[in-house]
């Protein structure tokens, strides 16, 4: 019997004026977490779902062997009755079903078209346990955080028997101790039997848990490595990964911040809900001209909620306090009024809050500033092409049209038609949350050079991050919050990581 648990071979995967695969070939172990890395657009989650039966046989060139059978998969109920599960970036759970409900949704047997609800209910517990989550059964799923919800979903898969586990981007949205905890259990997992496919931007956790690296670059297989017996580093990974050495991650820039843009005094949001809990309690801070000013913490800090409030009422109940923004007072009470007072904002959650997916990367990028491209409320066609062009050639938006819609894009050029969106509307603030989240190191990089050449136009940027050695590479100035009040702010020469861990958990 094969030691491979699952083949490729020249695997080959079209859409519409693109080809996202090129006779991509690998090999899988039984028993190893085999890591798969690439820049967004490299294809790494295509090839999952070729295997998974989320792309149906028929719909690709190649072939796939698992468990020794070419695969004929018509849909993902076909591969898990196999034992082979994917988890998808995007969680795909019931938010208004119990944590045991979602666990044997779709493959709960009945007896007469009756559910024993009370077999379900002990089973999930067994399962639970497995993958050390602490909560009752019961529990409705929107209550927990995303990485209980990420335990959940594991649970799931488990409970289809499941001998092959593909995560995609497991931690993207998880902070550093939930991620922790998920890598020891992909370590726990792997000790009894199961194998497990791991696609992650995050290298260094893929180094920790991986004993096999495979890299692909433009659709195609580049390398596979032997993490231990090739002394797989970082740098290998990226030379591989974006087909050249990067020296700076972080680039260089001269940092000479001016005068005072923006003062918040006493800031205070309430909660949308529960109107008498204070999420952001009394802050204060400031921004200069030509400054990058990052904003670090836990999650749950209130960082993103600070930014949505200040962001014409983005967020919360109610705000009070002062916010000031080149010395005159402002009440922002819409989006639109902060556009227009000129703040810009780069939400987190570009796929729900930044971008419309079902639409064109042309109307995405416009629909902000319609007025720089109409005249009496008739839109020019061909500036707005002109214009879409433009930002396309700028930040390296690869794309075969700007008619693409923008779901069909990478992670990264989703991000990068969000920035363009924002640059579009010119800004002399740009509160930018996340700017990294869930895109490769390449495009990592290219986000990095837009920020630096905002600065240069003289114009700010408050940046929040999870990601420390990011703030630590970019960030002029870093203010420190936890239980949505700010611990204390750190000069660029002063920070660390320590620093700001002790600062957020101490004060």
């Amino acid at each position: 019997m094969s030691d491979y648990i699952l083949e490729i071979e020249n695997l080959t995967k079209d859409f519409p004026g693109v080809r996202a695969l090129e006779n991509v070939s690998l090999k899988i172990k039984k028993g190893e977490i085999h890591s798969i890395c690439g820049e967004n657009g490299a294809g790494k989650s295509t090839l999952m779902s070729c295997i998974s039966g989320v792309y149906p046989v028929g719909s690709f060139e190649g072939k796939v062997i698992y468990k020794g059978n070419e695969i004929k998969y018509h849909s993902v109920k076909d591969s898990e009755k196999e034992g082979l599960a994917i988890i998808h970036q995007e969680l795909a759970l019931s938010p208004y079903l119990s944590i045991y409900e979602n666990i044997f949704l779709g493959h709960m047997d009945t007896k007469l078209g009756i559910i024993n609800w009370d077999k379900y209910l002990n089973e999930s517990r067994k399962y639970l346990k497995t993958v050390g989550l602490n909560e009752h059964p019961e529990t409705i799923v929107s209550k927990l955080g995303v990485g209980k919800q990420q335990l959940v979903e594991i649970a799931r898969a488990l409970s289809k028997k499941t001998e092959l586990l593909i995560l995609d981007e497991p931690t993207s949205s998880l902070n550093d101790d939930e991620s922790e905890k998920l890598l020891n259990l992909m370590l726990e997992l792997k000790k009894q039997g199961i194998t497990l496919v791991m696609i992650s931007h995050k290298l260094n956790e893929v180094l920790k848990v991986a004993d096999t690296v495979t890299i692909l670059r433009d659709g195609k297989s580049i390398s596979v490595y032997d993490v231990k017996a090739d002394n797989l580093t970082e740098q290998m990974i990226i030379k591989d990964m974006v087909g050249r050495i990067l020296t700076h991650r972080f680039p260089e820039r001269n940092s000479s911040p001016e005068e005072t843009v923006m003062e918040v005094k006493n800031w205070t949001v309430y909660h949308p809900e529960y109107h008498n809990i204070k999420i952001v309690d009394n802050v204060s801070f400031f921004l200069r001209k030509s400054e990058i000013l990052a904003f670090c913490g836990p999650m749950g800090a209130g960082r993103t909620e600070l930014m949505m409030s200040l962001f014409g009422h983005s967020y919360g109940f109610r705000s009070e306090g002062e916010l000031k923004i080149k010395g005159k007072n402002y009440i922002l009470k819409s989006p639109r009024m902060a556009i227009d007072s000129g703040l810009g904002y780069i939400s987190e959650d570009r796929k729900n809050l930044g971008l419309i997916l079902i639409q064109d990367i042309k109307t995405n990028i416009t629909h902000s500033s319609l007025n720089k491209i109409s005249k009496f409320g008739i839109i020019d066609n061909q500036k707005e092409i002109r214009e879409t062009e433009r930002f396309r050639k700028d930040l390296n938006i690869r794309t075969p049209s700007i008619n693409q819609y923008v779901r069909n894009l990478s992670g990264g050029n989703q991000q990068k038609v969000a920035v363009s969106k924002t640059l579009m509307a010119n800004p002399d603030i740009f509160i930018v949350d996340e700017p990294t989240r869930g895109i490769d190191v390449g495009a990592k990089t290219e986000i990095y050079g837009i920020m630096n050449n905002i600065i240069a136009a003289g114009k700010s940027v408050i940046m929040v991050s999870s990601e420390l050695p990011e703030a630590l590479g970019m960030a002029d100035r870093i203010y420190v919050m936890n239980e949505g009040k700010i611990k204390g702010v750190l000069n660029r020469e002063e920070a660390s990581q320590e620093k700001i861990m002790h600062m957020a958990l101490v004060g």
